[in-house]
């Protein structure tokens, strides 16, 4: 019994270490819950995630908390949007003294201007010298935003590299199957039909991969409400264009957008999601079901 007792012991202290690593996952926290997600999906059971805004939560709103500066002091990985869309996130690292790794999840996108036009078919934009942060709307960016996340999670966690590879590759075959499903989703319309209307201004990058004008009643910022010259110019426009479908983004007022539809009858073509994913339970719990959803939702408006 002795022996026997002696020989668990000594097998359970040669396979501690590979225990007590199998338990420790790479802490990462993401800006937002969008980005949550794919870490998620590329980071499998090695990582665990945690978001600074969450579902259903404007992120534009965000304003740091001492809790939060807590959150990335913790964090071994911090993944970040970019292209000013956190515009906090060097004073929030600073207050938490955080000397780990951060990856800048949209480097490589081609950004464009947050003061656009004409974000249809004509692709004609004004140049701005500030960016339209909103890239992973492109499900072609979204693959850039993948492969930087797998690479950061490799440099932090040498050890799982060939998990991070094969989750990366089958999220990335994914994104190549739903980029084609919505391209087919699109195909049968004029591009006199492909107008609409959100309450958020943060569709263009959707618009021009996709061939959808979407036309705005905010800034990209969602930081300022609409004039009442903007909202009667816009209202004229919609007349004028005979614009088909207007829609709410998941996380504005929709008060205005249900004013311009009163005015100029164009119907209400649903929720979409642009910021934040929705709850568990909701239409667009992933980033795939948030853009599936949303095309899906403008297309049947459409028809």
């Amino acid at each position: 019994m002795g022996r026997m007792v002696l020989v668990v012991a000594a097998i359970f202290a040669l396979l501690a270490p590979h225990i007590a690593y199998a338990q420790q996952k790479v802490r990462v926290l993401a800006s937002f819950s969008i980005l949550a997600d794919v870490v998620r999906e590329i980071g499998g059971e090695r990582v665990e995630v945690a978001s600074l805004v969450g579902p259903d939560t404007d992120m534009h709103g965000f304003q740091p908390t001492p809790a939060h500066a807590k959150a990335v002091a913790n964090a071994q990985l911090v993944v970040l949007n970019g292209l000013g869309f956190e515009g906090w996130a060097d004073r929030l690292v600073k207050s938490a003294s955080y000397k780990g790794a951060r990856v800048i999840a949209s480097k490589g996108v081609k950004a464009l201007s947050a003061e656009t036009e004409g974000h249809g078919h004509d692709h004609q934009h004004k140049h701005s010298d500030r960016n339209d942060p909103h890239a992973w709307q492109d499900v072609a960016n979204m693959k850039i935003y993948a492969a930087n996340i797998r690479d950061a999670l490799i440099a932090a966690d040498p050890a799982g590299k060939d998990v991070y590879v094969k989750n990366a590759d089958a999220y990335l075959t994914k994104l190549d199957a739903l980029d084609a499903e919505i391209k087919q989703l699109f195909a049968g319309f004029s591009e006199k039909e492909r107008r609409v209307i959100t309450s958020h201004d943060a569709f263009h990058y959707f618009g021009d991969a996709y061939g959808i004008e979407f036309l705005a009643v905010q800034g990209a910022s969602d930081e300022t409400e609409p004039s009442a010259r903007d909202i009667a110019r816009l209202i004229q426009q919609i007349k004028k264009e005979s614009v088909k479908a207007i829609f709410v983004e998941s996380i504005s007022n929709p008060r205005v957008i249900e004013q311009i539809a009163r005015e100029t009858g164009a119907k209400s073509g649903g929720t979409l999601y642009s910021d934040a994913l929705s709850g568990a339970n909701g239409p667009a719990a992933t980033y795939i079901d948030m853009i599936r959803h949303n095309a899906k939702t403008i297309a049947a408006a459409l028809r």
